[in-house]
């Protein structure tokens, strides 16, 4: 549930960095986040993975919509520092 609702929270923080970037989205963009769940000892820790998949959209233009919009986005803020985070941009 809570990688579902950090999706959609930085989902709607891409489309506002976009938008200020005058920057049309491919149809078909999307936001892939896992989190994991780990054990070190008797220690719990959690990790995430955010994916933008931006199909046909400049790399470098997507790696910053991804880095700008994680920035602004309050799941994102939220975990800053907390847990391992993972981005990538996925154009191809």
């Amino acid at each position: 549930m809570f990688a579902g609702a950090w999706s959609a929270c930085y989902s709607a923080a891409v489309g506002l960095v976009a938008k200020e970037k005058n920057v049309v989205l491919p149809a078909n963009t999307a936001i892939d986040i896992e989190v994991d769940l780990g054990v070190t000892g008797n220690a719990y820790f959690l990790q995430a993975r955010i994916n933008l998949v931006a199909p046909g959209l400049d790399q470098e233009v997507a790696y910053a919509i991804a880095h700008e919009a994680d920035q602004i986005c309050p799941y994102s803020k939220a975990v800053r520092g907390n847990i391992g985070v993972v981005l990538k941009a996925i154009t191809a």
